[in-house]
């Protein structure tokens, strides 16, 4: 073996190779050693991040990540160790280490790899990377322009950062059933916040935009304008009077519902009788229209992988269909705790896809007449064993589907089960910027907190 490996960040088919040979050194040593199953998981990132305040360059950083997670099994004892060292020596340590913790681990019957027949055979080409050689004076630059654009709308503005990113990277998994398994990545972002000043005070809002393809980030100064626009609607924000009605989530607010979703039906929730939705499967938990489904293989998306935490090929699924709850979300593990096979979602779902059945922003605020637009949410209060939902929101007061002045100290509530059941509309406005693919959210009935 080699004693070290070499780092050719501008070469990702080389880096993988390199990579993907020290994952089979691992699990040759691992054997070696004595363990009856090994797997290995790594991952490497390279990128630089600038931040810029008020004209000037705040910070500016590169990054250069490595990691190698292994984890052992003697039978169904299991010992799991992480290094950044990747030398003969310190592998044959991290192995023994890993065999000592597992042989004073308590025997799991649910420990161990996923079936050799299950592995996936398949990586196809997903589109996923797509480096941007951006030095940091243009990166600063872009940044820069992100903010002047947002302080010349308005005097009433002030920045508090623009920042831009570009970061590329490298996935392997590898076990004992001989798959090893990898991808490259890109991910470029750019954001801004403003804060807008009145005589009744500051108020604080945001953009910003991910992207695999750097070509497809807007431009800054689109950008910019966009979270200073957002920042100055907030001005001569109010509570409102307490009150029932429907709530209408922005689309990237509604990510965090469905997020409240698959964390109620992933496979260790269940098992661990820690969700509100233990008694749910086969039922029906949405109205009759709404499917929400796993996409994986979506070209250039976020969340698209071939491959699972265990190895296993994802491929595209439905949770709920026609407003019925179908399947948990499992891992090898937590389908054995359950008795189920797994679904290949070993480290979570992967572009999660909700149906529409109504138009844009606009069309929506008409199909609510009266209601709240929530575009801020605060807080933590989500329980999710019993599904009360309470906490702090930020948007505007709606009267026949127009807005009518922003509001704020406002707090929201109602439970999980029943807003899914009451949603009324999904909007045809899709959420593309992380892993939950969705439009904005119209749910009827909820209690809104003011004055």
């Amino acid at each position: 073996m080699n004693t070290q490996i070499a780092i050719p960040d501008n070469d990702p088919q080389a880096l993988r190779g390199q990579l993907e040979q020290r994952v089979a050194c691992i699990l040759e040593e691992a054997a070696r050693q004595g363990a009856s199953a090994c797997e290995v998981a790594v991952s490497q990132s390279i990128g630089l991040s600038v931040g810029v305040r008020q004209g000037d360059v705040e910070t500016v950083e590169f990054n250069h990540d490595r990691g190698f997670g292994i984890t052992l099994y003697l039978g169904q004892r299991k010992g799991s160790v992480s290094t950044s060292d990747t030398s003969d020596e310190a592998i044959r340590r991290a192995v023994e280490a890993a065999l000592a913790i597992a042989r004073h681990a308590a025997e799991d019957p649910c420990a161990g790899l996923a079936e050799a027949g299950l592995m996936a055979t398949e990586l196809p080409d997903l589109d996923l990377f797509h480096p941007w050689p951006v030095d940091p004076a243009t990166a600063v630059d872009l940044a820069l322009e992100c903010e002047a654009a947002a302080l010349a709308l308005d005097g009433r503005l002030q920045s508090d950062g623009a920042q831009l990113s570009s970061q590329q990277g490298c996935r392997v998994y590898g076990n004992s059933h001989g798959f090893i398994g990898s991808s490259s990545g890109t991910r470029h972002s750019l954001s801004a916040v403003m804060i807008a000043t009145d005589e009744q005070g500051m108020q604080r809002d945001y953009w910003y935009a991910v992207e695999r393809r750097p070509g497809n980030l807007p431009a800054p100064a689109a950008l910019g304008r966009k979270a200073g626009e957002r920042a100055l609607a907030r001005l001569g924000a109010r509570p409102i009077s307490t009150a029932r009605v429907p709530v209408l989530f922005a689309a990237d607010q509604a990510a965090g519902l469905l997020a409240s979703l698959t964390g109620a039906i992933a496979g260790g929730a269940v098992y661990r009788q820690s969700s509100f939705l233990l008694d749910a499967l086969g039922q029906p938990i949405f109205p009759d229209w709404v499917t929400i489904d796993e996409r994986p293989h979506l070209p250039g998306a976020l969340g698209s992988t071939a491959f699972d935490n265990d190895g296993l090929a994802t491929r595209a699924q439905a949770f709920v269909a026609d407003g019925v709850l179908r399947s948990w979300i499992l891992s090898t593990y937590s389908g054995r705790k359950l008795g189920l096979p797994s679904t290949a979602n070993a480290g979570g779902v992967h572009n999660l896809h909700v149906s529409s059945n109504a138009g844009d922003l606009a069309e929506l605020l008409a199909e609510m007449g009266t209601g709240l637009l929530v575009t801020e949410l605060m807080g933590q209060g989500v329980n999710p064993v019993t599904g009360d939902y309470s906490r702090g929101a930020g948007g505007f007061w709606v009267e026949n589907g127009q807005l009518q002045y922003p509001v704020s100290e406002v707090t929201i509530a109602g439970n999980l089960r029943d807003m899914y059941r009451q949603l009324r509309c999904v909007g045809s406005d899709l959420e593309r910027r992380g892993n939950f693919l969705t439009g904005s959210w119209l749910v009827d009935g909820m209690t809104v907190g003011g004055s």
